[in-house]
């Protein structure tokens, strides 16, 4: 077995070395490795109607430790088969309860983005995680990447959590985001602030009719494909999904975009849950993130823990979507090469109540509450 380097097809130089089946791997960068014996437990827990599949993996023993609930971003596939956070965390030291968003892998119920119906989904979770741990339950939070950055401070409100970490998701709502990526488009083709301001007007047509349902919007959106779309910049625009609301007409809109819909909370609001948040934050940006342009995001963060409220802002600079770094490609693409530096031990140590160190997270800058300063030399 040969391992890759990050996403890409490059042999990584790290040496490996498998045993077989059952004893998996055997050494580690010429260090040898053994097999953790965890305690996991299955179940299965109702959430407004659905039944949900869930685990708990507590590290083994009687003491009592903090567990991270994990709270979906936009995929659709199984927590319980892919969620990673359920070995790093019991191998530190942290409990995980990880489970399947309704409509996906062992969960009932349909797939959906409605984030109000999540958040109840997420706060069962949290109940059903203290109700498996039992006093083995230190402090109980919840761990959220992407668009469960919308979803897990809704939940707070819902059940008692100790803290609540976010990664690479927003404060400014879905509607917001496609605007700010549709501008990046045009500045990232080289295009000057008039064009940027003209992708922006094209935005807000393409929110209108996504946000009703693709009931309506049809007039304003039309009338700016009319006037803007010979302009060389407008071939450049995709953004969640101005891009292609632009590409098809309207009566192809109406008959398929209502089968495309997930109930999406477009115009959702995160200020409000923010400031109702009485335990401490941890939001971590990826610097360069081309998925959830991080501006704003950054602007209302800084603005709250100027206000004295218990944020911790970690910025990962030159990072994308997921905390992942990056290369320039042969073509300018973006090759991605692994997950920053100090990424996962900046959660784990949040989630320990472990004050967090500026120095000790790779390059990561860090703003707020929870900060010491520079680890000794």
């Amino acid at each position: 077995m040969t391992a890759t380097s990050g996403w890409t097809a490059e042999a990584d130089a790290t040496p490996l070395t498998f045993g077989d089946g059952a004893r998996g791997l055997v050494s580690f960068d010429r260090q040898s490795a053994t097999r953790l014996e965890l305690d996991i437990v299955e179940t299965r827990f109702e959430s407004a109607g659905e039944t949900l599949a869930g685990r708990l993996v507590l590290p083994r023993g009687g003491l009592a430790v903090p567990i991270l609930v994990e709270v979906h971003g936009s995929e659709r596939s199984s927590a319980l088969t892919y969620n990673a956070m359920q070995q790093l965390g019991p191998a530190s030291g942290v409990g995980v309860f990880v489970y399947d968003k309704r409509g996906t892998g062992g969960s009932t119920g349909e797939y959906t983005q409605d984030f109000s119906v999540l958040a109840d989904d997420a706060a069962a979770a949290v109940h059903e995680a203290r109700r498996l741990a039992g006093r083995r339950a230190g402090r109980v939070g919840l761990h959220a990447g992407s668009q469960g950055g919308w979803v897990a401070p809704l939940a707070a409100g819902l059940t008692p959590v100790e803290f609540v970490i976010v990664g690479f998701g927003l404060t400014e709502s879905p509607l917001e985001e496609n605007r700010a990526e549709t501008i990046q488009d045009v500045a990232e083709a080289g295009f000057d602030a008039e064009a940027q301001r003209k992708a922006g007007e094209l935005a807000d047509a393409a929110g209108v009719v996504i946000a009703s349902r693709y009931r309506s919007g049809y007039a304003e959106l039309g009338r700016l494909k009319r006037r803007y779309g010979d302009e060389p910049w407008f071939a450049h625009v995709k953004g969640e999904f101005t891009g292609e609301l632009v590409r098809y007409p309207p009566w192809v809109l109406r008959i398929f975009g209502p089968s495309r819909d997930v109930g999406t909370s477009w115009d959702h609001q995160s200020e409000p849950p923010l400031r109702a948040l009485e335990v401490p934050l941890l939001w971590m940006l990826a610097g360069a993130d081309r998925s959830a342009p991080p501006a704003t995001t950054r602007g209302l963060l800084t603005r709250l823990i100027s206000e004295g409220r218990r944020i911790t802002l970690a910025d990962f600079p030159e990072t994308d979507h997921g905390i992942i770094t990056f290369r320039p490609g042969a073509k300018g693409e973006r090759v991605q090469t692994g997950y920053a530096s100090g990424y996962f031990p900046m959660i784990l140590d949040f989630a320990l109540d472990r004050p967090l160190v500026a120095g000790a997270y790779g390059n990561a800058v860090l703003t707020g509450a929870s900060i010491r300063g520079r680890p000794p030399k």
